[in-house]
């Protein structure tokens, strides 16, 4: 008899990863529960699986204990943006924290496997640059970004705590800077806010002097690595990005190129600890992945742009 398929809880499914991860799942024909509390997740991005017999939506946060019997928790619920994770900053540390030990705790009940997507942002404003994971990070423990940026290491910290003491299986993913479609046009990041500008003919608008580096990884890059992970043997953290380093303005300047050369600039100051370096150090991925990102920056935009322009309507 054929095996079957293995049951997976995506939390945060209908988001921006969250979405392509259930694609790749659901076009592997694997069975995928997808849970969202549609804060900053989207019906449309999961609309073609409605219906589909592998397929089923839980409307739920995290927040709250939910029983379920799975194979595999993708644990992507939480805004990732500052604009949304600053918007109630008390619930984005509850959904870390909470919605953590609450998908450990089934983990550990039903036996499953638990990633967790965490983030980049553990680094904080970097004191080591690139980083590696051994990398312990900088972090304002008080700031307007604290509430996601201490989230997920304290969700770490129960991540390891689970296995250390009840012997569940966890996989850590330390994600950097990603986009790509679907990505949402309020977001805030620094992607989306350049192609919305520039498709409206606005001037964009660069914090400081755009020198400060970022490293951006593909959605689909992102998505591969994480089931690499998932399925591999090392629990992590692995960085997960793409580790080709750019200033804010040399992005600034493909998005300017690819929609609208004569675009101007205008400046605004830098944000309360807005990391002014950030690249990964993906060896660990590298040697215990067999992964690294294939997506050069302007080939993503171009199909990044594409589904901006289509989204906004705006003609090319």
């Amino acid at each position: 008899m054929p095996a079957s398929p293995t049951r997976n809880l995506v939390t945060g499914g209908a988001g921006f990863v969250g979405s392509h991860l259930v694609d790749r799942l659901m076009e592997a024909g694997e069975e995928v529960l997808c849970l969202d509390n549609y804060f900053t997740g989207r019906k449309e991005n999961i609309a073609r699986w409605i219906g589909h017999p592998r397929f089923e939506l839980i409307r739920h946060d995290v927040t709250e204990p939910i029983r379920l019997e799975v194979d595999h928790i993708w644990h992507l619920a939480c805004p990732a943006s500052p604009i949304h994770y600053q918007h109630n900053p008390i619930k984005t540390a509850k959904t870390s924290f909470l919605g953590t030990a609450n998908m450990l705790g089934l983990a550990r009940r039903v036996g499953a496997r638990l990633l967790l997507a965490s983030t980049s942002e553990v680094y904080g404003d970097p004191e080591v640059h690139p980083q590696p994971e051994s990398y312990r990070g900088s972090v304002n423990t008080h700031g307007i970004r604290a509430c996601y940026d201490e989230g997920k290491r304290v969700a770490e910290t129960l991540c390891f705590d689970y296995q250390r003491v009840h012997g569940v299986e966890i996989r850590v993913a330390r994600i950097f800077n990603t986009y790509g479609p679907r990505m949402l046009p309020d977001d805030g990041r620094v992607v989306s806010n350049f192609i919305v500008q520039a498709l409206r003919g606005e001037p964009l608008t660069l914090y400081g002097e755009g020198a400060q580096t970022r490293s951006f990884c593909y959605v689909d890059d992102l998505v591969e690595g994480l089931v690499r992970l998932m399925n591999g043997a090392h629990p992590g953290p692995i960085n997960i990005g793409n580790p080709g380093e750019f200033t804010i303005r040399q992005l600034a300047e493909l998005v300017r190129a690819a929609i609208n050369p004569s675009l101007p600039f205008t400046t605004q100051p830098l944000p309360q600890d807005d990391p002014l370096q950030r690249q990964p150090v993906i060896d660990l991925a590298r040697t215990e992945l067999g992964w690294e990102p294939t997506i050069p920056l302007q080939q993503g935009l171009e199909s990044t742009i594409a589904d901006f322009r289509a989204r906004l309507e705006v003609a090319p």
